[in-house]
C-alpha cells in the first residue's frame, strides 16, 4: 500500500475523532444515544464519525466501496459482495458501550479488502491517539515503529487471554469454562477488538478466542496481528476471511501458541 494513501486514512481517522467523537467523551446528553439491536447501543457519534470517514475513504481509491458499520444497520444488502473488488470496512467507534460508559477503550478501525483479503488496516485511540497500522507484506507499525508479537512458545499454564463469550454457544461455553482451568488465566476482554488486537502484540495478552465476526470488527486487528508476526485462524484452523460470516476465531501470538491454547479449550 502506497504510504500516501496510509497516512491520508490516518488522518481521516484522526479528523472524524477530533470532530465527531472526542467532543461528546463523557459529555453525551439525553438523545445521544440509543439502542440499536437488544443489548447493543449506537449514538450520536458512531454516526457522524462514520459520515466523515466514509466518503473520505472512498474518494481515495476511485472504484472502491465503502461498508460501514452504521450503514449496513440501515442497509444490510452492503455486505454483499466483500469478496469483489476494493472495499473499505469502517467501524466508526468501535467499543461504543465504553464510550458511552467513559471507559477509554473504544477505537476507529478501518481495514482494506482487495478481493476479499484484507490488504491494509489502521485502528486508532482517539484517547491516546495511539495508531496502530499495517500493510500487506510491509509489517506491522504502533506509532510509526515496526512491531513483531512475542516469538516465545508457552506453556498452557503460561497462556493468558481473553475468550468472549456473549455469543458462544451454551455447550461450547461449558467446555470452555471447564478447560479454562488449564490456562493461566482467562479474561472476559476489553469489549473492544480495537483494544484486545494490539494487546496480543503487547504482549499483555497471548491469545483471544472470538464467536461472533462481524468483518468491520475483525478483519483491522486480525490483519494488524497476522502481519506482526501472530497466528489468526477459525477454531478449525482454516483460514480467516472477512467476507465469511461463519462463527469462531482464535488468535495467538505465535502459531505455537495458538496451537497450545486451541489444544487446552477445544480439543475433545
Amino acid at each position: 500500500m502506497r504510504s500516501d494513501v496510509m497516512d491520508e486514512v490516518a488522518t481521516i481517522l484522526r479528523h472524524a475523532a477530533a470532530e465527531a467523537i472526542l467532543p461528546r467523551y463523557r459529555k453525551l446528553l439525553e438523545g445521544d444515544v440509543e439502542e440499536k439491536t437488544p443489548g447493543e447501543v449506537v449514538t450520536v457519534a458512531d454516526r457522524e464519525a462514520e459520515q466523515i470517514i466514509s466518503p473520505g475513504l472512498a474518494a481515495l481509491l476511485p472504484g472502491s466501496r465503502v461498508v460501514g458499520e452504521e450503514a449496513v444497520a440501515e442497509n444490510p444488502s452492503l455486505m454483499d459482495g466483500l469478496d469483489e473488488g476494493r472495499v473499505w470496512l469502517v467501524d466508526p467507534l468501535d467499543g461504543t458501550a465504553n464510550f458511552v460508559a467513559g471507559s477509554t477503550a473504544f477505537s476507529v478501525m478501518v481495514a482494506l479488502l482487495q478481493d476479499g483479503r484484507t490488504t491494509a488496516s489502521w485502528l486508532l485511540d482517539p484517547v491516546s491517539g495511539q495508531l496502530s497500522v499495517a500493510s500487506r507484506g510491509d509489517g506491522a507499525f504502533i506509532d510509526g515503529v515496526r512491531v513483531r508479537t512475542p516469538t516465545a512458545s508457552l506453556s498452557a499454564s503460561e497462556c493468558r487471554g481473553s475468550v468472549l463469550t456473549r455469543f458462544l454457544p451454551e455447550e461450547l461455553k461449558e467446555q470452555v469454562a471447564v478447560r479454562s482451568s488449564g490456562l493461566a488465566d482467562v479474561l472476559p476482554g476489553a469489549k473492544c477488538a480495537g483494544v484486545d488486537y494490539p494487546s496480543i502484540i503487547r504482549g499483555s495478552q497471548n491469545f483471544l478466542m472470538f464467536w461472533r465476526l462481524l468483518p468491520w470488527d475483525h478483519a483491522p486487528g486480525a490483519f494488524l496481528v497476522e502481519e506482526a508476526g501472530g497466528h489468526v485462524a477459525r477454531l478449525d484452523g482454516s483460514e480467516y476471511r472477512p467476507s465469511d460470516q461463519r462463527p469462531g476465531l482464535l488468535v495467538g501470538q505465535n502459531r505455537e501458541v495458538w496451537d497450545v491454547v486451541r489444544s487446552t479449550l477445544l480439543k475433545r
